[in-house]
Order: structure tokens, then C-alpha cells, then sequence
């Protein structure tokens, strides 16, 4: 009988500790870390950007509501300020006075028009163009050209189909990275262009 006792006992004691042991291990929740810098980004200082009329084109085509459709973007690339003088007659100058400039940076600006347009009152035929300008301190001289894939260092004149004088402006506060975006007025399209302290706008009308 003694021997039953202690066998219970010790079928008791051991089941209790097996209970024991189903107890579920406390859940450790590592602490996030946050990253100050993206390893991933690249060692362009000038990364590439596009612009599109309507302005909300991407997010309609992305919802298939293609009532208004694409009828002009802008590629280009876009270089900081970076404590830099960038307009002027100054040497260091990054865009200087009358020399060609190839409104940004890396690849030469491109404009696409998806039907024809007038630029300043000037019929230009839907197409693909290099954009580039000479600026000077009271207005920009913009020309349309049809070499493409010239990175914008080596311009021929002799393809050049367009050529606009539009003036400047002041810009306050001054704008970091050079921009590039279309404005809706309507049938009238406007491309902004402004970097530092300046500002030009583009007048473009739908045919």
C-alpha cells in the first residue's frame, strides 16, 4: 500500500512540473532601429525627374481615368544649390551669362509634346526635343532641338527648330534644387523653370 502512496505522489509531482513547462516563453520584441541615412541611394547629385501635363496625369492613368489625356512632359535632372553662385557673369558661376545651358544636369533636358502646340506664339509640331537655354540676367533665350542623346555638352545650332526669349524674375525664398513643373491655366499650359533666386515661365498654348 506504502509503495502505491508513493507512486502517486510521485506521478502527481511529476505531471505539475510537465504543466509547468507548457507555460509559453515570454515573447522578446526587438527594438527598431532607424536608419539617418538610405545606403541604397546613389552617388548622383543630380537625380533625374519628369514632369507631365496635367500635372495629375500618373495618378489618373494609374486609375484608368484617362479623360484628359498626356499632352506634354518634361525629362530632366536636378542639380542643388549647394552654396554655389549659380547665375552671373562671375567665372565661377555655375550658369554663366550667353552661354548655352542645358536647364539641369547629367543628360540634356528632353520635352515631349504629345499634339502640336504654340510656344510664345510659335507653332511647334508635336515631337520629341532637346530643351535647352542661354541665359542672361533679364531674360532666358529657350530653343527647341531635334539632335537627341547629345547630353546637352555638344548643342547644334543647325538642329535648333525653335528659338523664345521669355524674361525673368525674382524668386524669394530661394529655391535649393533647380525645378522644372508644368502649371494648368486652362488651354494654356506654363512650364516654371526656376533655381536659386530666379525664376522664367514658358508660355504654351494648345492648338
Amino acid at each position: 500500500m506504502k509503495l502505491l502512496q508513493i507512486l502517486f505522489i510521485a506521478l502527481f509531482f511529476l505531471g505539475c512540473k510537465q504543466e509547468e513547462q507548457k507555460v509559453p516563453p515570454k515573447i522578446v520584441i526587438p527594438q527598431v532601429t532607424t536608419i539617418e541615412k538610405n545606403p541604397y541611394l546613389t552617388l548622383d547629385q543630380s537625380p533625374m525627374d519628369i514632369s507631365y501635363f496635367p500635372p495629375n496625369y500618373p495618378m489618373s492613368r494609374m486609375k484608368q481615368q484617362d479623360s484628359f489625356p498626356l499632352i506634354a512632359r518634361v525629362i530632366y535632372s536636378r542639380p542643388h544649390k549647394n552654396n554655389r553662385k549659380i547665375f552671373g557673369d562671375d567665372p565661377g558661376s555655375v550658369c554663366k551669362y550667353g552661354i548655352p545651358w542645358r536647364l539641369g544636369a547629367n543628360e540634356a533636358t528632353e520635352i515631349e509634346f504629345f499634339k502640336d502646340v504654340k510656344v510664345k506664339g510659335e507653332n511647334l509640331a508635336r515631337g520629341r526635343y532637346v530643351m535647352y537655354c542661354i541665359p542672361y540676367a533679364d531674360k532666358w533665350i529657350v530653343k527647341f532641338n531635334t539632335l537627341l542623346f547629345t547630353w546637352g555638352l555638344h548643342i547644334d545650332p543647325s538642329s535648333n527648330v525653335l528659338t523664345v526669349e521669355i524674361p525673368t524674375e525674382k524668386q524669394s525664398p530661394v529655391v535649393e534644387d533647380f525645378t522644372m513643373t508644368f502649371l494648368d491655366n486652362d488651354r494654356n499650359i506654363s512650364l516654371l523653370m526656376t533655381w536659386d533666386s530666379v525664376k522664367s515661365v514658358l508660355p504654351i498654348t494648345l492648338n
